[in-house]
């Protein structure tokens, strides 16, 4: 008979959910229970590992390495002579591997975890309050808990293509530590993954094919800038779009893929293959209906506006979850919210604070950067209010000249009448640090006249083409 130990909390995943333990909860027994991400299970979450932060670090890398090609205008002339691809893997991995194998320790013996039990494998609902943990040494552990915060995340998904999982593709898990770079790279889908790593690895001198289902690279986007970084990612790389892709296959010099586009067969050839259609939740490898958790169509555990799992479209006592297991959103800002709505929830429990009062931004870091929050322009006026849009282009605003960016823009959507931020757009240089002014703005209420007319705007610096896309929400 396997030995059942009891805790207070059990908490699963490393990644937003590694923030929930600390001296507020000193007085209970918590055990984290963590399976880890990628191909060798580290600890951390996806975020340091595998995500946000190692991919900026190589978007930073392939911004240096793309400014020769935008040099010559400016009167220089600038050469990428040589890219050594170790080097900049192990300079980035360098850093972060430390923290993790730190973090891990952490966790495991200093005396701020008193309290805290650290077990390493897959856990898996028997009950509404019951886990069986899957060591990775083949042993079982049974764990019960009064309350159970569920941080589990997402990993990559593998579309149902014929031949694609025997072609060994990468995935974001796998792409990052490839032991050199290829002469030339295929990646199939176009949302934020994807066209970042199309900047990284076109700007180190791959050859890069980018391949899309629909008419656009990044779809979620407002459909105008949506439409411009197709444009601008068109004349930058190989970009097949329109094109679904019917079957895989690992050749002698490569991944051979087949596609279909209006009825006409294509065939596209790529040293490597990155696959990058998106990610699932990790409630199957929860096993979460044994739970009587409700999930929904896209695999997402269902929360209500508290963060608390459902399950018969009610609340489940003691169910907690948070970040990707549970979020459409899929965002690391978004889970580390989320992570404090439930700690203090737990914490406090007469006084509920809900997870969803703010507007959500997203931010790409492909070339140009790509920025956006609340309603595209599209949904906004199929919402039936009336309103207005300004629109502001990167080249007529006095530092968009010094730069000679002719293809930004920032798109502002307002209501005609009280000059309520409705949703912002940015397509440009620094478009994800731009984008906070509004963000902001639209999370304390105040309105594009509030912002546009209280303050100065330093001139002539790059705010300026907010400020411009405001004053004529206000004509």
């Amino acid at each position: 008979m396997t030995d059942v130990t009891h805790y207070d909390i059990a908490l699963i995943g490393s990644g937003s959910a590694n923030s929930f333990p600390g001296p507020e909860f000193i007085d209970r027994s918590i055990v984290q229970i963590d399976r880890g991400v990628g191909p060798d299970h580290v600890f951390g979450g996806t975020c340091l590992n595998l995500g946000c932060i190692p991919t900026k670090m190589f978007v930073h890398t392939a911004n240096l390495a793309a400014t020769p090609a935008e040099s010559a205008r400016f009167g220089l002339t600038e050469q990428l002579r040589h890219v050594d691809w170790p080097a900049i893997r192990d300079r980035i991995f360098g850093r972060i591997d430390p923290i993790i194998a730190g973090g891990e320790e952490y966790r495991r013996a200093h005396e701020d975890n008193a309290n805290l039990t650290l077990l390493r494998g897959t856990a898996t609902f028997t009950g509404a309050k019951s886990l069986r943990v899957h060591t990775p040494d083949g042993g079982e552990r049974t764990i019960t808990a009064d309350t159970i915060v569920l941080g589990a995340g997402s990993r990559p998904v593998l579309p149902p293509i014929d031949g694609l999982a025997d072609a060994s593709p990468h995935t974001s898990d796998t792409i990052m530590r490839i032991a050199q770079l290829p002469a030339s790279l295929a990646i199939l889908g176009s949302g934020v993954i994807a066209v970042e790593m199309a900047h990284v690895f076109a700007s180190l001198g791959v050859e890069v094919t980018l391949i899309a289902r629909s008419e656009r690279v990044l779809s979620a986007a407002d459909t105008d800038v949506s439409a411009r970084l197709t444009e601008i990612l068109g004349e930058r790389l190989h970009l097949e779009t329109r094109l679904s892709t019917t079957s895989v296959h690992r050749t002698d010099a490569g991944v051979q893929l087949r596609g279909e586009r209006d009825g006409t067969e294509v065939v596209l050839h790529a040293e490597e293959l990155l696959v990058a259609v998106g990610r699932r939740p990790n409630s199957d490898l929860l096993e979460a209906p044994a739970a009587g958790i409700d999930i929904a169509d896209d695999g997402r555990v269902e929360v209500d506006e508290f963060q608390r799992v459902l399950g018969g479209g009610g609340v489940l006592e003691g169910l907690w979850a948070l970040g990707d297991l549970s979020s459409a959103h899929q965002l690391k800002h978004v889970a580390n919210h989320e992570q404090r709505i439930v700690r203090h929830n737990i914490l406090h429990p007469e006084q509920l604070r809900r997870s969803d009062t703010m507007p959500i931004p997203s931010g790409v870091f492909t070339h140009p950067q790509v920025a956006w929050v609340g309603l595209d322009e599209e949904t906004a006026r199929r919402s039936g209010r009336a309103v207005r849009v300004g629109v502001q282009e990167y080249a007529s605003i006095a530092y968009g000249w010094a730069m000679e960016d002719t293809t930004g823009f920032a798109k502002i959507i307002a209501d005609a009448e009280t000059t309520e931020i409705l949703g912002a757009h940015i397509i440009g240089p620094e478009a994800t640090t731009l984008i906070q002014l509004l963000i902001q703005a639209m999370s304390t209420g105040q309105t594009a006249r509030d912002i546009a007319t209280t303050q100065y705007w330093i001139h002539p610096a790059m705010p300026e083409l907010i400020e411009n896309a405001l004053l004529q929400l206000l004509d």
